[in-house]
């Protein structure tokens, strides 16, 4: 960063910590920090929107039942409930356009486990504005809308497009995959893509889906199949890149044409009940999720293969785990940001994100392909499961976020 800016001593600090990025869990991470009394400014490049937006964006979230724990731990639950479906169960299944689920299959439900049900699922255009206007409501958080950081240092500094400088005791990288707090710390990033592109868009269909999402493995990549409030579903689509975008610029009644054979006609005649969007999918690791007063969470950290749902999930979990490593601390009377207490942020997170990474991008491999060797071993993998009552009920907590070192947010209990 320019030197023309000394750095400023801690009774100088604009807040105790700056959060670069306002997408999800910039302000989540805010509010999590609130809880224990540290302040935060949160600095968002975009254009804070703070009323729910009409008509689905394109933009649901698959919320683990530990992340809706989060959120009341938190007072954010009230706000979006009413208009969250649960998840109550979960089919996935191999199939092929046209000729409907296979014979084996795995069957979640979230009545085998105490905790029900499984998750939520939430459209963008609900939690965003609910995070957004908490945040303006909380004390401790100064939000700065359409401010983008333009350099960073080691001693906590950033300066902002408009020559302003802002001081904290630690910097946090919430601004995505793509984002430059990464950069400009010379964090490198490894992955690779997938040759694949997520189709996402709402259906309405004309039977009700009980709040079950299906995820259909075909040959060129999954079908996920999520459910939302009414007879609506969220779908994410992946096929080929170059199939994909053949798709993507069709009219929707022939959008819907390629859909209807993938899709089935087990919720009867489907429509269009949302604007359609495409992103490419591939896996992206930051090779450090911390450096000198700098801590990664969410995409800034990692990005994976949607084919879990885990994305947001992952995000949450890092806020969790630093708002509680930051918290205590701070009630300790160490320095926030000091080496020492980062590490601890990264030792809590890196083995489960890498793991995760590794599963989604080797259940990917597995199940986007057409080979017939490959089919029936997964298709006896998934039936094996079904049949054995302690490994699916294992694999049921893992969807709902119920396993490991879960921090004290994701047990629902404050920091």
């Amino acid at each position: 960063m320019d030197n023309a800016a000394p750095a400023r001593i801690s009774e100088e600090m604009d807040a105790d910590i700056l959060i670069i990025g306002g997408g999800l869990n910039g302000p989540l991470m805010a509010l999590a920090l609130a809880q224990s009394g540290l302040t935060s400014t949160v600095i968002d490049a975009g254009s804070a929107k703070l009323q729910a937006q009409p008509g689905f964006d394109g933009r649901a979230y698959a919320l683990a039942h530990s992340s809706v724990r989060m959120l009341r731990a938190l007072d954010l639950w009230d706000a979006v409930e009413d208009q969250a479906e649960p998840i109550l169960g979960i089919r996935a299944s191999d199939g092929r356009p046209g000729e409907g689920a296979a014979r084996q299959f795995l069957d979640f439900d979230a009545g085998e486990i105490e905790e029900s049900p499984m998750g939520h699922i939430v459209e963008d255009r609900v939690l965003r504005p609910a995070l957004l206007l908490a945040a303006a409501a909380a004390e401790a958080v100064t939000y700065l809308s359409g401010a983008r950081v333009v350099a960073q240092n080691e001693q906590g500094q950033v300066k902002l497009a408009d020559g302003s400088m802002l001081a904290g005791k630690l910097l946090i990288g919430a601004d995505g995959r793509g984002g430059e707090t990464t950069m400009r710390a010379g964090i490198s990033r490894m992955g690779w893509g997938y040759g694949q592109t997520a189709l996402v868009t709402a259906i309405a269909h004309e039977r009700p889906h009980n709040g079950i999402a299906h995820q259909f493995f075909m040959p060129a990549g999954p079908l996920a199949i999520l459910p939302l409030p009414g007879n609506r579903s969220s779908i994410v689509w992946s096929e080929r890149d170059s199939d994909a975008a053949q798709i993507a610029a069709l009219p929707d009644a022939e959008f819907l044409d390629h859909l209807r054979p993938r899709f089935g006609d087990f919720r009867g005649e489907i429509a269009l009940a949302g604007q359609r969007y495409s992103y490419p999918l591939g896996l992206s690791l930051a090779q450090s999720f911390v450096a000198p007063r700098l801590a990664l969470i969410g995409d800034a950290a990692h990005g994976v293969h949607p084919i879990a749902g885990q994305g947001l999930n992952l995000g949450f979990r890092d806020v969790a785990a630093l708002a509680q490593v930051v918290a205590e601390a701070g009630r300790r009377g160490e320095d926030i940001g000091a080496a020492d207490v980062l590490v601890r942020y990264q030792s809590w997170r890196r083995f489960d994100t890498a793991a995760l990474a590794v599963a989604t991008d080797g259940f990917n491999r597995l199940f986007s392909n057409d080979n017939p060797l490959l089919r029936a071993v997964r298709d006896l993998g998934m039936g094996a499961i079904n049949a054995t009552p302690g490994l699916k009920r294992q694999f049921i907590r893992e969807a709902a976020g119920l396993t490991g070192d879960l921090p004290k947010l994701l047990q629902g209990r404050q920091v």
